[in-house]
Parts: structure tokens; sequence; C-alpha cells
């Protein structure tokens, strides 16, 4: 497995230069290490932020599955969603409200074909609300289908 975690991972992340805001660094609640988040009140409704993980050396014809922590606090706080490259057009998770402040566990199974995925976007949209925030924390990357619960 790949740690992909922003605090002492080994993954390459990049901002996207084309959308409306950059994600930032957050301290985690224990205070080892930091989360990537979007506060609530930053730029303007719809207005999107991404975050890219570049994923090299997947292999061909192989199956991977991404697990992630997020969490969506706050009131009409806006949407998560991950995109995979090679599937730029529909996102491959969406959530658009937490039920409550906790971290959430998310899994998405990447399905390598002949040409690979080579990145995943973590997408926000900027919702109504003014407090809270879109966080995402522990990105790890397995090989092999998603775990079963």
């Amino acid at each position: 497995s790949v740690d992909c975690s922003f605090s002492r991972g080994i993954c390459d992340w990049k901002q996207d230069a084309d959308d409306d805001f950059d994600w930032n660094p957050a301290d985690r609640d224990r205070g080892d290490g930091y989360y990537m988040a979007v506060p609530a009140f930053v730029g303007h409704k719809k207005d999107t932020g991404r975050l890219k993980l570049l994923l090299t050396d997947l292999k061909p014809k192989s199956s991977y599955c991404l697990i992630f922590s997020y969490r969506l606090a706050g009131e009409k706080v806006g949407k998560l969603r991950v995109f995979l490259a090679n599937k730029k057009t529909a996102p491959v998770w969406e959530q658009n409200k937490g039920k409550d402040e906790r971290w959430r566990t998310g899994k998405i199974e990447i399905f390598q074909e002949a040409e690979t995925t080579n990145n995943v976007t973590f997408e926000s949209e900027r919702g109504k609300g003014k407090t809270g925030e879109i966080g995402v924390d522990n990105v790890i990357l397995i090989s092999g289908l998603c775990p079963e619960e």
C-alpha cells in the first residue's frame, strides 16, 4: 500500500492552477500532522478548488483501492467530488453534506485498463454556507479490490 497522506506521505500532490481557490493545510485536532481543507467562506457559490494526486507506476490491467478520510462540516458547506483522470466527465464519488462534523471513510475502486489512470482529483465546490469546512485526510492507495467493512 502507498501512503499518500499529507503529513508524511510519499505521493505527489498538485494544486490545480485553473480552478477558483486552493486547498490549504489545516492542523489536526490531536496535533499530529495536518490534513487538507477548504473553509466554507472561501470563494463564491459554485466556485471549485481541485487538488490532484498524481499516480505513477500503476500497473495496467490491475485494480487498486483508494481509501481516504473526509469531512463536510457546517450547514450548506458544499460538495466534495472525486474524479479519475481517464473518466473526466463524471465524478466517481460525490458527497454533499455530512450528518455531523465527524470524519468518515470514502473508498473508490480504480480499475486499470490498457491506459492507466494517472491522477485522481479531489474537488470541493463552494456551497451557500458561511461556516464549516470540507476536509480530506489519510489518503492511501492499496492494490487489489477495496476491502469490505
